[in-house]
């Protein structure tokens, strides 16, 4: 029996700097797909995995997260004299309960594996998911962590979701090497690669911001030393980790929006309203109209 999946850390502290000026003085994780930001996407995608912890990772100017995960009261004061019910029903089930909340403070921007580092208390000694709240995700069947949690309970160790890329574009991901298959979607990691060139990737298939990882990446992220971008890697660490635990690739078979890009968060905004029955009809003729006046 493995230890259940019970906390996650969302890493919320990134400046997002390639939407400025957009977020000057907005988190990028609230740049919102359609109707809903982004954070609240992977939120979603965490509740469904059965996660009871959610732990933010959070730096300055960052407290419009915290408060979009309260209560509004004026808010909804105002929607229950106007008889606004439905709108009340969907504030209340997107809340996470009391309790269920933690945020820490990651002070210098030191790169993925130091944000990851710095909720160690709050994890604790227990495994526990990671999700990059700028990856949110389409299809696939009942969602990334649901299915990765899913497999870990058969396999235990370490989990990481991946996704078919280009293979002439695996200079811009983190490549994994493919070992023995253990499941339908799963197989052993042999490897785990930076950016490598097309020529001496390893496969086509990349890390597409999902993790599950054992307590003992701690250990390993306090004492690892800078890579690339003179940041704290959270690769280095996993590739170290891998000497002595068992890391799985699970293949995630939808489709992932890279929103910390202009092209992936426009993509994501019109995948999304077009699953939208109120908006695919009339939105599809205005991108008709817009293609025919080019």
């Amino acid at each position: 029996m493995h230890a259940p999946i019970r906390k996650a850390v969302f890493p919320v502290a990134g400046l997002g700097t390639r939407f400025l000026p957009a977020t000057k003085a907005m988190p990028k994780e609230m740049l919102t797909v359609v109707d809903r930001p982004l954070i609240q996407y992977v939120v979603d995608e965490a509740r469904a995995a059965g996660i009871e912890h959610f732990i933010f990772v959070t730096g300055r100017n960052k407290g419009v997260i915290e408060d979009h995960f309260d209560v509004q009261v004026e808010l909804e004061s105002t929607l229950r004299e106007r008889g606004r019910d439905a709108a009340l029903e969907e504030l209340a089930r997107d809340l996470p309960a009391p309790g269920q909340l933690s945020f820490t403070r990651q002070q210098v921007p030191l790169g993925l594996g130091h944000a990851v580092w710095c909720a160690r208390e709050l994890v604790g000694q227990e495994p526990f998911a990671v999700l990059l709240p700028d990856m949110i995700m389409r299809g696939g069947g009942g969602g990334c962590l649901p299915q990765m949690v899913a497999a870990y309970r058969q396999s235990g160790g370490n989990i990481i979701a991946v996704e078919a890329c280009d293979p002439e574009r695996t200079d811009q991901y983190g490549i994994v090497g493919v070992g023995e298959t253990v499941s339908a979607d799963g197989f052993r990691i042999t490897s785990m690669i930076e950016k490598p060139s097309p020529e001496t990737a390893p496969s086509n298939l990349y890390i597409n911001g999902r993790y599950i990882l054992q307590p003992e990446i701690f250990d390993l992220l306090a004492e690892q030393t800078t890579g690339a971008g003179n940041e704290i890697q959270l690769t280095d660490a996993m590739i170290r980790l891998s000497e002595s635990q068992s890391f799985f690739g699970h293949r995630f078979r939808g489709r992932t929006f890279d929103c910390g890009s202009k092209i992936g968060f426009l993509a994501a905004n019109v995948a999304f309203a077009l699953d939208r029955e109120d908006l695919q009809s009339p939105l599809t003729e205005e991108i008709r109209s817009l293609l025919a006046d080019r």
